[in-house]
């Protein structure tokens, strides 16, 4: 009868070990990084010399290590051993600054983490409440937009919402979220390219 609980306790033992070791396995795995992508757009003439994007304001339960796969059922979702490669605003406004040189061609556009000496003649602020799949799973990205000189304006800096969505749900494959973040982002610099060529001059 002793034997047997000796045979026991050496099994349960061993046991433990082998998941002692497996759990520090699986915390040493390193995890997937994804990076948004520049995409193209219409090229644009006109507008200031020197655009600077501000680095986005991004809402703190998405500016995590771990990427926000949806937001479902009053929770926010994280997609698992799923990382992005660098801090969430400085990607963003590295994607928005390549998309938006892109569609100025006449126009310098650099971001404001960017190590260069320029003045810029206007900024370009966003701020950014959702970045992930929705309740149904489409790619959603909504916040607040403002494009201004740099100078004294006559009247008050106007902020618009900006919302897109994707047609297509995506919510359980991190590559096809990011993809279809990155088309939104896209999107968006479509709609900033339009308004930066409207900017007014500003009075100095």
């Amino acid at each position: 009868m002793a034997q047997s609980s000796s045979s026991s306790t050496r099994l349960l033992f061993v046991g433990c070990m082998l998941g002692l070791v497996g759990g520090l396995s699986g915390c040493s795995s390193d995890p997937k990084l994804y990076t948004l992508a520049p995409l193209p757009g219409t090229s644009q003439m006109g507008g200031p010399a020197v655009v600077e994007v501000r680095t986005p304001v991004v809402a703190m339960r998405l500016d995590r290590d771990t990427i926000v796969r949806a937001n479902q059922d009053y929770q926010t979702k994280l997609a698992s051993g799923d990382s992005w490669s660098e801090a969430l605003p400085n990607m963003i406004a590295h994607t928005l600054t390549t998309d938006l040189a892109q569609r100025l061609p006449g126009t310098t556009v650099f971001a404001q983490d960017d190590a260069v000496t320029t003045t810029p003649s206007a900024y370009v602020e966003v701020t950014i409440r959702n970045f992930e799949a929705d309740a149904a799973g489409h790619a959603l990205i909504m916040g607040m937009l403002s494009v201004h000189p740099t100078g004294k304006m006559i009247g008050p800096v106007l902020t618009q919402p900006f919302v897109w969505k994707s047609s297509e749900t995506v919510d359980k494959d991190t590559v096809k979220l990011t993809a279809a973040l990155s088309q939104g982002l896209s999107v968006l610099a479509d709609q900033v390219a339009a308004q930066v060529r409207l900017l007014p001059i500003p009075v100095k």
